[in-house]
């Protein structure tokens, strides 16, 4: 066995030797060396974080219609439904498709970017629907409008509720 090691290993390493040069060799270890120092400038999201990630205060009730995240929803809370203001019930799927608006936090004074995500797979919840419409455009701006189901990329296309998702701090103006 050895022996079948060492006749396999003598060959790759004539057949390296043959087919190329030691210059080839310095020219593909300079050309990783290159990128590797490169790596750090590729454009990557990176979050301004000064002391921690910018989580919201959260004051209020997320099963309110009138909880500050709720600024643009459209549908039923979520929050009523066996989820959260973040999450989905159990059996449903959260739409990879959303729509977004930006809801000033009264607790804090900053305003958040807010991802309003369908839950999907079962039938409407039928619990606290709330139709807040501040900053919903009209369809032909599906980023923006509230109108829509947006059960798109799920296994069903059955709503159920919706979420509330915090992306981020807005910019201020």
């Amino acid at each position: 066995m050895m022996s079948f090691l060492d006749r396999l290993f003598e060959k790759q390493a004539r057949n390296v030797a043959q087919t190329s040069s030691r210059r080839g060799m310095l020219k593909k270890l300079g050309g990783a060396l290159v990128g590797a120092t490169a790596v750090p400038l590729l454009p990557v999201a990176r979050a301004d974080n000064h002391g921690g990630p910018q989580k919201p205060v959260e004051q209020g009730s997320d099963t309110d219609c009138d909880y500050w995240r709720y600024c643009a929803i459209d549908g039923f809370l979520c929050s009523c439904c066996g989820g959260s203001a973040n999450t989905c019930p159990p059996g449903t799927e959260m739409s990879p498709v959303t729509w977004i608006g930006t809801c000033h936090n009264p607790a804090d004074g900053r305003n958040y970017v807010i991802s309003y995500n369908d839950c999907c797979g079962k039938s409407t919840c039928g619990a606290c629907l709330c139709q807040r419409d501040e900053g919903d455009r009209p369809p032909y701006r599906p980023d923006k409008t509230n109108d829509i189901n947006w059960c798109l990329g799920t296994a069903s296309a059955a709503y159920h509720c919706s979420t509330a998702v915090v992306v981020g701090v807005a910019f201020e103006e």
